[in-house]
């Protein structure tokens, strides 16, 4: 039987279109979760099918055939009328279904937006089940438009005209320090920040990585002690003199039991925009649009609408 009668394995797309976003298949397949062998295996039966070679290595990266360039707008739009067509007539009822929906979430949305979003989804749609995955806001796009993720939610600024985007709630980062720490009682201002030792969280949080470009300009920056996951910042926070820029609604948490003191930065940061992302290419997606409402509706009422004011704790 010839190829040509043969239909074009979806899965396969999804690869084609990961390695032409990322031109790595290391990367393809972290982002797909295809080990090296099912990922090289994938590109040879795209190789076989279109008669070329569609990716080859230069310089480490893998670069598109003249080929897999005239393939790529024919299958991207093969892609997406596909996709509208699976779309299309399916009745979506949040009580019963059993789907599964991939979810991009930053580190901290996870930690904090997480349990609030699962405890609500538990009571008005039982049976549904949701699939966790890192948030790389490079591979993000990419990512939805294939069809990989079917929302992000978490503050990372990424602009494309494709994405829809729903607002949740704005925070910022403030300083952490112990209630008892040398500093606690005082005014944060540049000349006795820069005179902190800090505890520097590992984050996807693109405005973080503000912070941490912050420190590092500053000619009498702070010194950074340990860096290590922001989920251990508290615990060392609490038994050190090391301080750490945290989010402030996670902070306010963690303050119930006045074991610390949030301080103003400084300096100023952008807010934190947490936002419910999804494509609109899966604009008819009935059940995808539904996630994206209802996560919106749960966050928005269980944080509390919470916003950047200024904080004198």
């Amino acid at each position: 039987m010839s190829q040509a009668n043969n239909p074009l394995d979806l899965n396969l797309l999804r690869v084609f279109f990961a390695i032409w976003d990322l031109r790595s298949l290391t990367a393809a397949g972290e982002r797909l979760g295809l080990t090296q062998p099912a990922i090289s295996h994938a590109l040879r039966r795209l190789r076989e099918r279109f008669g070329d070679p569609l990716f080859v290595r230069v310089a480490n990266r893998m670069l598109p055939t003249d080929a897999a360039v005239r393939l790529h707008e024919p299958l991207d739009q093969a892609f997406e009328l596909l996709n509208r067509t699976l779309q299309s007539g399916v009745v979506f009822d949040p009580r019963v279904t059993e789907r599964t929906f991939r979810v991009a979430m930053s580190d901290i949305a996870e930690v904090y937006l997480l349990p609030r979003l699962i405890t609500e989804l538990s009571r008005i749609s039982p049976f549904v089940r949701v699939h966790i995955v890192p948030l790389f806001p490079d591979s993000l796009v990419g990512s939805m438009r294939s069809g990989e993720i079917d929302l992000a939610i978490g503050a990372v600024s990424v602009s494309d005209k494709d994405l829809a985007s729903i607002d949740i709630v704005n925070d910022r980062y403030i300083c952490l320090v112990r209630a008892n720490h040398p500093i606690a009682k005082s005014r944060l201002t540049r000349s006795n920040f820069s005179k902190l030792r800090f505890f520097f969280a590992r984050t996807t949080s693109t405005v973080y990585q503000l912070a941490e470009q912050w420190l590092a300009d500053e000619a009498a920056r702070p010194q950074i002690a340990v860096r290590g996951h922001f989920t251990t910042a508290p615990e060392i926070v609490r038994h050190s003199d090391l301080a750490a820029i945290f989010p402030r609604m996670l902070a306010l948490d963690l303050h119930r039991a006045k074991d610390f003191r949030l301080l103003d930065l400084p300096f100023e940061l952008p807010p934190m925009e947490v936002k419910v992302h999804s494509h609109s290419r899966f604009a008819n997606d009935t059940g995808i649009k539904w996630m994206c409402q209802t996560s919106a509706a749960i966050l928005s009422k269980t944080t509390g609408g919470v916003r950047a004011k200024t904080d004198g704790r």
